[in-house]
C-alpha cells in the first residue's frame, strides 16, 4: 500500500516593492534616495527604525547600524553592488544593488532589496520590503494603515511608475502576463504616468500621493487569498481597471 503525505503547507507572506523604468543614477543619487526612504520607513513603525549593514552574522552586523543613514556609507554599499560580469568590468546600465535587513529572527525579520541606478530595460529597477509572516511584529506591521505608510514611503523617496504591498500567494495564484504594466496588490500605487484611476466599488478607497499618482486600497482588513471575498473584489477591481485601459 502506497501512503501519502498531506501536501505541505506555507505561510501566506507580505511584502511591498515599487517599480520604475529606465533610469539612470550615480551610487550617491540612489544612496541619497535611500537614506530619504529609511527616514520616512522609520515613521511607520518602531520595527521599520533599525538597519544593519550586511555580515556574515547577526553579531557582526549589529556592530554597523545603518540608522541614522549616512549618504556616504550608503553610496560606497551601493558602489559595491554594482552589477559585473563574472571576474569582468562593471556592467553600468544594470546600476547598482544593495540587500540589507534589520536583524530579526527567522519569520521576525525585515528585508529590503534595493536596485536603482539602471539604465536597461531589461528589468526594473526596484525597491522590495519583505516584512515579517509570523509573531508581533507581523500582527502589527500587517495592516493597511502600516502598508499604506511604507508604499508612501517608497512613492516620495523614489518616484516609481507604480508600486504595491500585498500577499505572495495572491501574486503566485493570478499572475499577471508579463506584457502587464502593473500587478494589483492589497494596496497598489499607479503614477499619474500611467494614466487616472477610474471611481471604484466600496470597501476600495482611493488616495492620492501629493500630485504624483493614486493609491488604491482594496480593504480595511488585511488581504488574504484564503478569504473568497477579497480574491473576489480583487478581480473585479483588476476588471475595472483593464476597462479603464491602465492594464494594456
Amino acid at each position: 500500500m502506497t501512503v501519502t503525505s498531506a501536501p505541505e503547507t506555507y505561510p501566506e507572506t507580505y511584502s511591498a516593492g515599487a517599480y520604475w523604468g529606465a533610469r539612470k543614477e550615480s551610487p550617491e543619487d540612489c544612496a541619497r534616495r535611500t537614506a530619504g526612504f529609511l527616514n520616512l520607513l522609520a515613521e511607520c513603525d518602531p520595527f521599520l527604525s533599525h538597519w544593519y549593514t550586511p555580515a556574515r552574522s547577526r553579531r557582526d552586523a549589529r556592530k554597523h547600524p545603518l540608522m541614522p543613514p549616512d549618504v556616504a556609507t550608503l553610496a560606497e554599499l551601493f558602489r559595491r553592488g554594482m552589477n559585473r560580469e563574472p571576474g569582468g568590468p562593471a556592467i553600468e546600465e544594470l546600476g547598482f544593488r544593495f540587500s540589507f535587513d534589520n536583524g530579526g529572527a527567522t519569520g521576525d525579520c525585515a528585508t529590503l532589496r534595493i536596485n536603482g541606478g539602471m539604465s536597461s530595460e531589461a528589468v526594473p529597477n526596484h525597491c522590495v520590503l519583505n516584512v515579517p509572516w509570523r509573531g508581533p511584529n507581523a500582527d502589527r506591521l500587517l495592516t493597511a494603515a502600516v502598508l499604506t505608510k511604507a508604499v508612501r514611503a517608497m512613492v516620495l523617496s523614489w518616484e516609481p511608475d507604480w508600486a504595491l504591498a500585498g500577499s505572495s500567494a495572491y501574486k503566485m495564484q493570478y499572475p499577471e502576463p508579463d506584457s502587464a504594466p502593473f500587478s494589483l496588490g492589497w494596496i497598489t500605487y499607479l503614477s499619474r504616468r500611467i494614466g487616472t484611476v477610474p471611481p471604484l466599488p466600496a470597501p476600495v478607497r482611493i488616495e492620492p500621493v501629493e500630485d504624483r499618482g493614486t493609491l488604491i486600497i482594496l480593504t480595511p482588513e488585511r488581504f488574504t487569498v484564503a478569504n473568497p471575498e477579497h480574491v473576489a473584489l480583487a478581480r473585479r477591481v483588476r476588471e475595472l481597471l483593464v476597462q479603464a485601459g491602465l492594464m494594456q
